[in-house]
Order: C-alpha cells, then structure tokens, then sequence
C-alpha cells in the first residue's frame, strides 16, 4: 500500500514562516497571529530541519514561476432545485500579475521599499497604535506597493471607525440603520478597481463584498490567493461568501490548490463549521492536520475540530477537545463561548461557574468572555444578569453573531417576543447563513401566535439545515396549528429521516395526524411502529398501552385483520398496571366474540405461507 503524501514540506513551512512577517508589516493583525500560531505548533524538530532545508534550496535555486490562475471561473448549478449558479469570469486582460515571482519587477519593489523604508516604520507603529488618519497622512506619497496596501487598508479602518461612532450615535433611535453604513466604500473600491497585487485584490475583494457584490468578490478573493497564499484573512472572507455546501463544491476545483494542501482542508472545515453542516469528512481532515508530521500541536485546529463535534451534537468528544486545548492554552479565549455552549447544554454547572469566574479575571473585555458569563447566569435561570452580559458582548462587537442569538433566547425565556425579535433580528443582519436566529424567530413569533410569521422563518431555517429534527417538529407544528395536516405530516416525515431510529414521539405525532385525517391504516402502522420500538427497547407497557390498542381495535374492525396480533397486543396491556387496563379488558372481550364468528389467521403467517 502506497503511504499518504505528506502534509508539509520545506517550501511549506519557509511560506508560512515568511507570512507571519508579511501580514505583520501590513497590520493585518488577524492573519499574522494565525500564520503564527500555526508555525508555532509545528514540532520544533521537524521545523527546524524543514526551515534548513528551505534556506539550502533557496541559496542554490532561483524562484519558480507559479502557477497563473485559471482562464474562466464558473460555479456549476448541481441541481435545478438549488439557488442561481454564480459565474466568475476572468478575462486574460484581468489576470493576476504576480510581482514577487520575477526577479527585475521583485528588485524595483525592494528598491521602492527602501526609499520608503522610514514612512513604512513610522506606519507600522502608528497602525499598532490604532491611529489609522496618521497612517494615512505618513503614507500617502509612497510608492512601493506594500506603502499603497497600507494607505488604502487605513483609510478603511479609518472610515470604519467613524461609521461605528455614528451608528452607536443614533443608537435606540428610530434613524438607526441595522449596521454601520461605511460611506467610503465606493470610493475605496475606485482606488483599487484596477488592482493587480494580491494584497490590494484582497481589499478590493473586502469592499465587494461590502457591497454586496458577491460574484465580483470571489473573483478578487480567487486572483489574490493566486498571487499570496498564506494571507489567511482572504481565506475567511472567502469563507463568508460560500452560501452552501454546494457552493463550496464547485469551488474547491478553481483554487489553486491540490485537494490535500492544508489551506484546502483548513478552508473547507471552517466553511462548514461556519454553514453548521460538518460531517465525518471534515473529522478526518483535522485528525490529518493533527497528525505527527503536521500541525500536530495546533490549538486552532483543534478548536476547529471541537466546533465540528459540537454542531454534530456529539457534546461529549467536544468537551474532551476543548478540555485537551486548554490544556495545551489554558489562555485561550477564542472559541470559549463555543465550550460554554456545550457546558449548557450538558447542564454541567459546575465546570461552567469555574471556567466563567476564570476567563473572568483574565479578560472581561473580550465577546466570548461575556456570551460564557452570559451562559453561566442563564444556566442559573437569571435571565436578566444574561440579558445583562449578552449586550456588552453586542457593544464591544456588533457582528458577534452568538450574542445577539442568545440574547434572543434569553428574552424567549423571559417570554417578551418582541425583545428577542429584534435581537434575532439584528442576528439576522450580521450573518444570514446562521439558522439559529431564523428559528429563534420562529419561536419568538409562535409565542405572539403567529404562525404564519413562525413558518416563513421555520422555512429560512429548515432551508439552511435540512436534516435538523427540531426545525421540522416545528415547521410541522406551525402548519398543524393554521390546520394544513397534510402539510404537517411532510413536515414529520422529513424529521424522521435525521431522527435516532428509536424515537417514539414522532411516530405517535404521525399517528395522531393521520387519525385526524380520517386515515386509520396509516394511523395504526405508525402506533404498531412505536410498540416494536418499545418492546426491542423493553420500555415499560404504559408508554406504548395506546398504541397497542389502537393497532389491536384497527385489526378488529378491518376486514382480515390479524387477531392474534390484537389479542397478543390487548393482553399485554390488560395483564399491566397501565390506566388502559380496563379498557383494554373489555376490548379483549369482544375481542373473544369476534373470534368465535371468525377463525383467527394471522397476517404473518400468511405473508409467510404465501
């Protein structure tokens, strides 16, 4: 058997090592802690021998020309049923112009750089310190491309910031927007329309997106991934314009990327955590990326791997993850929220009263510090001190999604609808992918009893995860209270296929719907289902002593029906301690009437001579 081909190798790591100092002297401070972190949890004696091998190669070889990117991206429509296909096309005159890889253009930037070295310095520091106007002012007559990135990327920031002050200005107003409103946006984008360096593509790639130019976004993230790899702040932007899985599919083959490297396999498992769709594939990819000759000692990854874990519902291997990661980081603060999450809904007071009082001290400033201390006085049943920490988890981030969501529920709870509306409204606003909030909206309105509002948001749920039993439950729930039974029953139907296959409530739900249908065969095999669970089950006669009478009166009213199965299933119950034992008595009675008119045949036993 062929061994797997390695995850790593010398280019690799010398890419990545190389991307902690780009990003940094660029201030994308998310992306060099990332790149950080990664090469961090390398283990240092394989990264010490790859780094040598690196520098070996590069002392005695000329850089390769990389692979240009494709000449025509487009996003196949698998299916008639799904949402419109997106087409990217790229036009030869478009095509990424990669400076770094020629020598003579890679010697006039480095040229360029150093006449700018003392303005790039001087940015670095005042970008560190977050005073983005001076940034703009020190850099605006440089030349090299690195300078421009800096400009363009200040200015953003610097009219991001003032957009944010005017929302919170207007805040609790009726003239607030539902997000900051970045008037420069158009602006920037002329700045960089023409763009060629990948670093510039990628904000251009940012201020589409903005501007809800999705397709055109792509485009820009595709071409500057082409040019830079390791810049994982495009990855995740990226990440956020996939819809679905679908989409994530036709994309994978237009990266310029084999299916094994390791952004690929990074990439696809945080686009399905973000879609809450992982499967087992997703798994092995960070099992893989924690592999001995990987990353094996990456707290990222294995926070990725938790959040997997914990949308599949395995809480118990998610905890053990989060437990092994802050084991290795008992700093990390990233993804605590998630670990909260799970600590709740396994009812484990205990572990999340430590881990809130502990993060506590270490940084109440941060979001996911408040969503757990939210958590903790949720669990507690003191909605209003969760109320109370889920806001200030809103004012220090605004697009923190899991906050506006659990502050949603916490007014469920405290049943004002009209609180958690808006709240999963704002939820909403900030990530329309995240089903969470649309069901919220569901229950919000379902207690106001408005189901025709609960559906439409049931339906923007179930749409964004087809194979959640609860969403189903409560779309079928929905459509039984305005009297749509046979809609109802599709709605059960469709949760019994991502149900454990012993579970009865469903099955009876069925049951009921279709007695109300008038339709008793149907009625009495989803009843008989639920005694054959039960009985394999050995669960005790009182939870399926309805069922069996109804399955036992159906095959005694119908012609050829099966009276042993009856006469067994009636005297189950009547020799219980069930409240059906005297109606099950009687039922036997006739039961005895019946057998004497007509000989007593057995369906089984004539499907089985048959």
């Amino acid at each position: 058997m062929t061994p797997p081909v390695p995850l790593m190798d010398a280019k690799l790591v010398a890419d990545l090592r190389q991307s902690i100092q780009d990003c940094t002297e660029r201030g994308l401070s998310v992306a060099s802690k990332w790149s950080s972190e990664l090469y961090y949890a390398i283990p240092s004696n394989k990264r010490d021998a790859l780094i040598s091998k690196a520098f070996a190669t590069f002392s005695t070889s000329t850089p390769a020309r990389s692979r240009s990117p494709r000449p025509s991206l487009s996003f196949v429509d698998p299916s008639p049923g799904s949402s419109a296909a997106l087409c990217i096309p790229i036009t030869p005159g478009n095509q990424t112009h990669l400076p770094s890889h020629f020598p003579d253009v890679r010697a006039q930037e480095t040229e360029l750089e150093t006449q700018d070295e003392a303005a790039l310095f001087a940015a670095r520091a005042f970008m560190t310190a977050k005073e983005f106007t001076r940034v703009e002012f020190t850099v605006k007559n440089c030349k090299s491309a690195k300078a421009q990135f800096i400009y363009v990327y200040s200015c953003f920031l610097a009219a991001e910031r003032k957009a944010q002050r005017d929302w919170y200005r207007q805040n609790n107003t009726r003239g607030q927007p539902p997000v900051p409103i970045n008037r420069l946006l158009t602006t920037l984008l002329d700045m960089v329309k023409n763009a060629t360096d990948p670093w510039l593509l990628f904000l251009k790639a940012v201020f589409l997106s903005r501007l809800n130019r999705r397709e055109e976004a792509i485009e820009s993230i595709i071409r500057s991934i082409s040019g830079y790899h390791w810049n994982w702040s495009v990855w995740t932007l990226l990440c956020s314009c996939v819809g679905d899985g679908d989409e994530l599919t036709a994309l994978l083959p237009l990266l310029p990327f084999p299916a094994t490297h390791p952004l690929i396999l990074m990439f696809q498992i945080r686009t399905m955590n973000e879609l809450h769709s992982p499967s087992e594939n997703e798994l092995a990819m960070c099992d893989r990326l924690l592999g001995d000759d990987c990353f094996r000692d990456s707290a990222w990854i294995m926070s990725l791997r938790a959040c997997a874990l914990y949308h599949l519902h395995d809480f118990g291997q998610a905890e053990k993850q989060f437990e092994k990661i802050l084991a290795i980081a008992p700093h990390r603060i990233d993804d605590i929220d998630v670990y909260s999450n799970i600590l709740y809904v396994t009812d484990n007071r205990l572990k999340l009263s430590r881990l809130a009082h502990e993060f506590l001290e270490l940084d109440k400033d941060r979001p996911e510090v408040c969503c757990l201390v939210g958590n903790h006085y949720s669990l507690r049943a003191e909605h209003e001190k969760a109320v109370k920490y889920f806001r200030r988890a809103t004012e220090l981030d605004r697009t923190y999604l899991s906050a506006w969501t659990l502050m949603g529920h916490e007014y469920v709870e405290m049943k004002n609808s009209h609180a958690a509306i808006e709240a999963y409204r704002r939820a909403v606003d900030v990530n329309r992918k995240d089903y969470r909030a649309w069901y919220g909206l569901g229950q919000a309105y379902e207690l106001l009893s408005m189901h025709r509002y609960a559906l439409y948001y049931y339906q923007h749920a179930t749409a964004l995860r087809p194979y959640d039993v609860r969403l189903w439950q409560a779309q079928g729930a929905c459509y039984e209270e305005i009297g749509r039974l046979k809609e109802a029953v599709e709605c059960l139907k469709r949760a019994l296929l991502g149900a454990d296959p012993r579970e009865t409530t469903i099955h009876m739900k069925l049951a009921k719907l279709h007695e109300e249908l008038e339709d008793q065969a149907e009625a009495a095999a989803y009843h008989r289902r639920v005694v054959e669970i039960c009985r394999i089950e050995e669960r005790p006669v009182q939870d399926y002593a309805k069922s069996s009478i109804f399955v036992a009166r159906h095959h005694m009213v119908i012609v050829g029906g099966d009276l042993l199965l009856a006469k067994d299933y009636l005297e189950r119950v009547a020799n219980s301690n069930a409240e059906e034992v005297a109606q099950a008595s009687d039922w036997l009675k006739k039961l005895k009437s019946v057998l004497i008119t007509r000989p007593a045949i057995s369906i089984t036993e004539e499907t089985s001579d048959r």
